[in-house]
């Protein structure tokens, strides 16, 4: 108890701290633009959300669905005509995690020091066949969120991993994430966005180890 822990690192304050952050939300909700977003905004130093003051420094984005055209044109909307920042490193390849893909954003983070962010889009695309010895659906999720958190965890970073949704309507949000409650249960915190169909504004809930429940957050 005499202990002095250093205060948790903010990539997003009260929203998104250092540690492992799934984003999931149903197809074409917006998640991705989110989270673009959101490392142009730390990269950058300006406000994240629109209002959300943050320190920057450097992110990681791997677009793992993208093409490079497309991520350049997604990245030219989202900068509406601003040069991008340099501490922003854009990446569509990313191997999965059993076959080196921490080693890979380790090797990132050795080279940038004082990272601030690391958004992966989307984690299906990383998390790669369940470890050996692995007895049910439930530890091969939890086993996937582990191998990232000790990432994080070593590097004192803040990983954003986006995710879908099942199909199921639920009213707590949590039970809404796609696969077992591994999934939820290993990550520091859980962001679920929500936005009707032709419309701008979403509704992001929030909830977490070291966040403030949030339960709804207009984004």
């Amino acid at each position: 108890m005499a202990v002095e822990f250093p205060p948790p690192k903010w990539a997003v304050p009260g929203v998104i701290a250092e540690g492992v952050t799934l984003l999931a939300g149903p197809p074409k909700v917006g998640k991705s633009w989110l989270a673009l977003n959101l490392g142009v905004s730390i990269a950058e130093g300006s406000p994240a959300l629109g209002s959300v003051p943050i320190e920057p420094g450097p992110v990681l984005y791997l677009a793992l669905e993208d093409t490079p055209r497309r991520l350049q044109s997604r990245m030219r909307t989202v900068l509406a005509g601003r040069h991008a920042s340099p501490e922003l490193t854009l990446d569509t390849y990313c191997p999965p995690l059993p076959d080196g893909g921490d080693t890979y954003i380790a090797g990132w983070l050795e080279e940038n020091h004082g990272a601030r962010l690391i958004i992966i889009d989307v984690f299906t695309k990383i998390r790669g066949r369940p470890p050996v010895g692995t007895n049910s659906a439930y530890e091969a999720d939890y086993a996937a969120i582990g191998t990232i958190k000790r990432l994080a965890d070593a590097y004192r970073v803040a990983v954003l991993l986006v995710h879908h949704v099942r199909k199921a309507t639920s009213d707590d949000f949590l039970a809404t994430v796609s696969g077992t409650n591994g999934l939820a249960g290993a990550a520091d915190a859980v962001l679920v966005l929500e936005r009707p169909r032709a419309q701008a504004d979403g509704v992001l809930h929030v909830t977490g180890r070291d966040v403030e429940e949030i339960g709804r957050a207009h984004v």
